[in-house]
């Protein structure tokens, strides 16, 4: 099974960018749809933004303007490009994978396959 690796977090201003990256163990992982996910401490795990194994992407339409997703499939990667970050950024950030064949989700139920996430906080 591929298993998901992230990247790219830490602690940074509010007003910087950041970029997380998600790298997958094998080949395979090109077939998969990714997502990232985020959680707040104590809040409920949100959904960011989506790609699709061959096309699409979908950000959440609070974050959209600011966050950016793409993948790299000769490096078995995606990425999301955080710009402009606000305090309220400050989350864990997941990645997550589901099989090709099914589309982009918004609902973190939908994934199969997860990270071990990357912690991301903005000071003000």
């Amino acid at each position: 099974q591929v298993q998901l690796v992230e990247s790219g977090g830490g602690l940074v201003k509010a007003g910087d960018p950041l970029r997380l990256t998600c790298t997958g163990s094998a080949q395979s992982s090109r077939e998969y749809t990714m997502a990232w996910f985020r959680q707040a401490p104590g809040k409920e795990r949100e959904f960011v933004a989506g790609v699709g194994a061959i096309r699409g992407t979908l950000v959440a339409n609070a974050l959209s303007g600011r966050f950016f997703i793409a993948r790299d499939h000769p490096k078995n990667t995606q990425s999301l490009q955080i710009n402009s970050l606000k305090p309220e950024d400050t989350a864990v950030y997941y990645c997550a994978a589901r099989s090709m064949f099914m589309p982009i989700s918004i609902n973190g139920a939908d994934y199969d396959i997860w990270g071990q996430g990357t912690e991301v906080t903005v000071s003000s």
